[in-house]
């Protein structure tokens, strides 16, 4: 058993074999039921060649678990163990929310891809929020950004993001706001110019990040955009970062 376990090509594909009948949400689902049994662990160590820095976090190497495969945050205490120099959850919304219809998740077996439609499906941030700071209490962690979304129904989707920095900044060794998802209508608005000033003012504030403030107030700050925006979005987008300069933050 120990050999069969060990060797990760042969763990591999029985696990693949295990999920494959399976719908691909269903298949997901399980895989995060089964990875939240495993203890917590630390990055593995590897050459030192491979560091770096980035927002004043320190990471051993470039290679991080994006948004999206953990949720809920139910799983990215184990993730390290697989290599991962640092983990992000969510998309978290303030208030739970089923997404989009099912089926929502398509395999592209040909291109070993998915096609996601989600929509920011979650069991919201208070829910979130014990996990989360139970793994961050442990010694030897990993690094765990928290990337923060808007509800659908929501009347102020700006008040939604402030209110999402405001409630993990504490847990979060960087958060990222996600404007950039296609499956929430009208969510890619923010990216427009004047709308971003003040969604970026409000984050700036519940971050503590306001007037006068410390640059340091606060985890440093990544803006998820889209990556289909025209010369001069970009333009709009960057002049609206860079006018924050209390907010430290990075376009993704």
């Amino acid at each position: 058993f120990r050999a069969f376990f060990m060797n990760k090509n042969i763990f591999g594909r029985a696990m693949m074999a295990m999920v494959r009948p399976f719908d691909p949400e269903t298949a997901h689902r399980l895989t995060i039921s089964a990875l939240a049994l495993l203890p917590q662990s630390a990055p593995r160590a590897v050459d030192s060649v491979l560091r770096l820095s980035v927002a004043g976090l320190d990471f051993p190497h470039p290679v991080l678990l994006a948004a999206g495969f953990d949720k809920d945050a139910r799983a990215a205490h184990a993730m390290p163990r697989f290599g991962f120099a640092g983990v992000e959850v969510g998309t978290l919304t303030p208030l739970a929310q089923a997404g989009n219809p099912r089926p929502r998740l398509f395999r592209l077996s040909a291109d070993r891809a998915v096609i996601n439609r989600m929509g920011f499906n979650n069991g919201g941030q208070a829910a979130a929020v014990a996990r989360i700071a139970q793994m961050q209490a442990k010694p030897g962690r990993g690094l765990t950004g928290i990337n923060i979304g808007a509800n659908k129904d929501a009347a102020d989707r700006v008040a939604d993001y402030a209110a999402g920095v405001r409630a993990m900044r504490p847990l979060g060794d960087w958060l990222t706001i996600n404007i950039s998802s296609p499956n929430t209508p009208g969510l890619r608005a923010l990216q427009d110019e004047g709308a971003l000033d003040d969604l970026l003012a409000a984050v700036s504030a519940a971050r503590g990040g306001g007037a006068g403030s410390c640059e340091n107030a606060g985890p440093p700050v990544f803006l998820k955009v889209a990556p289909d925006l025209s010369s001069e979005q970009i333009d709009g987008v960057v002049r609206s970062a860079g006018s924050r300069r209390s907010l430290r933050i990075t376009l993704v």
